[in-house]
């Protein structure tokens, strides 16, 4: 048995007993620190005193090596950083060399989106000729075209949009407010909207909201997810779409097209541009064949 075996025994007593994890949480636990024990031993390691920093970044690397996950990689760390705090508690070694090492950051994960076909598909879906159905093309045609949160979309006011201009005022996270162009797709189903549909909707009542519901009440998140997903399912999209995936798909097919990333961090509202740049994955198979084209030694 390894001279650092006892240790184990002594952590799993403290999570299960002191800590109360549950039994799944200690298995988990137990396997990551089997494996960095293995490391140890094998580095020829038979005292806790010896165990440095330099040992716990090695056998990370070796977990990089081996495919983890980075979400794997930091649950390691932290059963690591568990057992290393309760040597130096019990006296059973000098100091806690796990204490400044930081933990790999969980990648983030790429936005989904939805194809130019798609979209079409999805914009053709409200029938115009109801008042609902014009109100719900003005949605998505606005959604689509400015890259508003739905929050901010059903926040919108009468007086927030001038088609004139075609600009629309969005008040974001923290109440910030930014100026956003609308296309003129847009515009025009909004226009449409506006000429008799929203006040078939609202049947007399006085509202100061832009999308209104036939209750005479501002459109909410939820209403519109709900006929966000019924359009999805008209035009034949299987999977799960969501308010926010059009919003992906607005800075996604802006980039594809050339946009510059300032300008679309200015119309998504995002304080930091390193936030927008989760969009640039996307056009990296555009950016390969705009290099073949256009770059004389492609």
């Amino acid at each position: 048995m390894s001279p650092l075996e006892p240790a184990l025994d002594l952590f799993v007593a403290h999570v299960r007993v002191e800590k109360g994890l549950a039994e799944n949480s200690v298995e988990s636990y137990l396997r990551d620190l089997r494996r960095y024990l293995a490391h140890l031993d094998g580095l020829g390691l038979g005292s806790w005193e010896q165990v440095g920093r330099d040992e716990i970044r090695s056998h990370l690397a070796e977990l990089v090596r081996l495919g983890l996950s980075p979400r794997s990689q930091a649950r390691a760390l932290s059963a690591i950083r568990g057992l290393h705090r309760l040597l130096l508690a019990e006296r059973l070694a000098p100091s806690d060399p796990a204490d400044e090492i930081e933990a790999p950051r969980p990648g983030r994960r790429l936005p989904g989106l939805l194809s130019h076909e798609e979209m079409d598909g999805l914009l053709a879906g409200p029938d115009p000729r109801t008042a609902a159905g014009a109100r719900d093309r003005a949605m998505l045609e606005l959604l689509y075209a400015t890259g508003l949160r739905v929050s901010e979309l059903v926040g919108l006011g009468l007086n927030d949009v001038n088609l004139e201009t075609r600009v629309l005022l969005a008040r974001g996270k923290g109440n910030k407010e930014r100026i956003v162009p609308v296309g003129a797709p847009a515009a025009a189903a909004v226009k449409a909207y506006l000429a008799s549909a929203r006040e078939r909707l609202l049947r007399g009542r006085r509202s100061r909201d832009l999308f209104v519901t036939p209750r005479g009440g501002r459109m909410t998140r939820q209403g519109f997810a709900k006929l966000l997903d019924r359009y999805a399912r008209r035009a034949g999209i299987r999977r799960r779409i969501s308010p926010h995936k059009l919003r992906h798909s607005f800075a996604t097919h802006l980039l594809e097209g050339g946009a510059d990333l300032r300008a679309v961090q200015a119309m998504l509202g995002h304080a930091d541009v390193s936030t927008t740049q989760i969009y640039t994955h996307v056009d990296r198979s555009h950016v390969r064949r705009l290099y073949e084209r256009f770059h004389p030694r492609a």
